[in-house]
């Protein structure tokens, strides 16, 4: 083993490609759908746009806002 290791480092030219494929199964867990989370995440985005502009405004509603813009967020993560 120590051999192959050392041959595999001086020699470059005649190195060998080793990989190890391992599958992970989880049948409780689905796969994140990409194009769902990328429209939470324009909704979050100009839900925050908007919340920015009432802070010159109405403090109260531009607070709410942005503290719904970041419920949105962490739905936007477990999508």
């Amino acid at each position: 083993m120590q051999e192959e290791i050392n041959n595999e480092l001086w020699n470059r030219n005649e190195r060998t490609v080793h990989q190890v494929q391992t599958r992970i199964s989880n049948k409780e867990q689905k796969a994140p759908d990409p194009k769902l989370h990328q429209l939470i995440s324009f909704v979050k985005s100009g839900i925050r746009i908007a919340g920015y502009c009432f802070i010159p405004f109405n403090l109260w509603v531009a607070c709410f806002i942005l503290i719904l813009s970041e419920v949105i967020g962490i739905y936007e993560e477990l999508v």
